[in-house]
């Protein structure tokens, strides 16, 4: 196997806030501790500014795309029967990959379209296990008055590519349980496989857990004595730990591109309410707490060990950059929002290619980043709180006030306000151009620029 063509085991836990692991100071502090995703991070490269979007449908959009959701149309989670996810114009990752010579697996949750030429098999992979949709839906079958007639009994499903996904069973609260475990033993299966018919692949595991419900496999139940969110976390790291065994069992550890991530900030409902550690607020909102997430890359004898990074790094950079790593050429027909990092990944280059990005909420801009500045055009510091439009943004310097509470707009950082309000004319001109997908929008579609 070639070196430009590592294998790429990708791990996506779910509503995992920056708080949560014990690298990222939680671990034993949160009731659970993290050894095998603590290794990860010392022997890798730790994130400390990794940038995702605001919930979990458009951070998978724009990890799949490279474009950030905006353009994609696929902006927000919508219940089962209503229009949604990727249209079938969007070149997604599996697809380059797997005309690349990979072989692809999907083993989770999608929640990329729950409709025959939008699941998993249709979009690249060779084959996939888990749920089309979201896992708050194993709530439905217990829930006051249910009525399946009207909401269909959610199912987890598994496919090929060229026949259609399969239901296999019903999503409830015993197979939430379960599911992670099984998506990972299919994924070990998977891995098994390729290494021994010497066939580069890409396991793409978008875990279940810490989403609502948190409940943890039967094996963890108690196991930590501090409720099922510590059980949920420590069985995480456990199936984290059995991922990365099955790579050395098979002796390709080497040659293994491993990327550990989660898809948002922390939840904010209760009894599930996670943390974003040194940062402020959850998922859904604009604040650091939201827009940061953990994220680990580890490549033996490629990228340095041990080394942790406050650059700046975004959920599309993903895209390019594993592209530029393999050689492929990313598409030139649209509009691409990430950035390839390859230079600063190696060690090339000391400084992120990214100095900001602009965080959208479903349609709406509401706040910039450029290196440490933060500025808010809408005000929403906790989810339902009441979005304000501010007729004088706020502007935050995020070294000296990571929880944002003091506003300097009007003082130190009048001059960066201009910068920042002319990344958002560039973003709105680039909108223009490359006019966005509108949500909803049925396949067959193609763009008229």
């Amino acid at each position: 196997m070639e070196k430009h063509k590592p294998n790429i085991l990708l791990i996506l836990a779910d509503n995992l806030g920056w708080g949560e692991l014990g690298c990222y100071g939680g671990g034993i502090l949160r009731g659970a501790p993290t050894p095998n995703i603590d290794n990860l991070a010392s022997e890798g490269i730790q994130f400390l500014n990794f940038n995702v979007e605001s919930d979990c449908v458009p951070t998978r959009a724009a990890l799949m795309t490279g474009r950030q959701a905006i353009r994609t149309g696929a902006y927000q989670s919508l219940p089962a029967g209503l229009p949604q996810g990727l249209t079938r114009w969007e070149i997604v990752l599996p697809e380059l990959l797997s005309e690349a010579g990979y072989s692809t697996g999907h083993f989770g949750k999608w929640h990329l379209g729950d409709s025959e030429g939008r699941l998993p098999n249709d979009r690249g992979f060779d084959e996939w296990y888990g749920l089309p949709r979201t896992m708050n839906e194993s709530l439905f079958t217990t829930g006051t008055n249910y009525e399946p007639e009207l909401v269909p009994i959610p199912m987890i499903y598994e496919g090929t590519k060229g026949s259609n996904s399969q239901p296999l069973k019903e999503l409830n609260l015993d197979t939430r349980r379960t599911l992670d475990r099984e998506c990972v033993d299919k994924t070990i299966e998977f891995i098994r496989k390729n290494a021994n018919e010497n066939v580069p692949f890409f396991a793409y595991v978008p875990l279940t857990q810490l989403h609502f419900p948190s409940l943890s496999h039967p094996d963890f139940i108690g196991f930590t004595g501090h409720g099922e969110m510590a059980d949920s976390l420590a069985e995480m790291d456990h199936n984290v730990g059995l991922l990365l065994n099955a790579l050395s069992e098979v002796s390709i550890s080497d040659n293994t591109l491993v990327i550990f991530g989660s898809d948002n900030g922390p939840e904010f409902r209760d009894p599930w309410r996670g943390t974003a550690g040194y940062w402020r607020s959850t998922y859904h909102t604009a604040m650091e707490g939201s827009l940061r997430a953990p994220f680990i890359m580890n490549w033996p004898n490629v990228f340095s060990g041990n080394r942790v990074t406050n650059e700046i790094f975004h959920i599309t950079d993903i895209f390019p950059t594993l592209l530029s790593i393999i050689g492929i050429e990313p598409p030139n027909d649209r509009f691409i929002d990430g950035l390839d990092q390859k230079d600063f990944l190696y060690g090339e280059k000391n400084t992120s290619n990214r100095e900001g990005f602009v965080f959208f909420i479903k349609d709406e801009i509401r706040a910039i980043k450029w290196r440490h500045w933060k500025m808010h055009l809408i005000w929403e510091p906790e989810v339902n709180d009441g979005a304000i439009k501010l007729e004088a943004p706020y502007v935050f310097n995020l070294i000296q006030d990571p929880k944002e509470e003091t506003n300097v707009a009007s003082i130190e950082a009048n001059w960066v306000r201009g910068i920042l309000l002319k990344m958002v004319h560039e973003f709105r001109k680039s909108l223009k151009e490359f006019p966005p997908v509108p949500p909803g929008t049925p396949d067959p579609y193609s763009p008229s620029i």
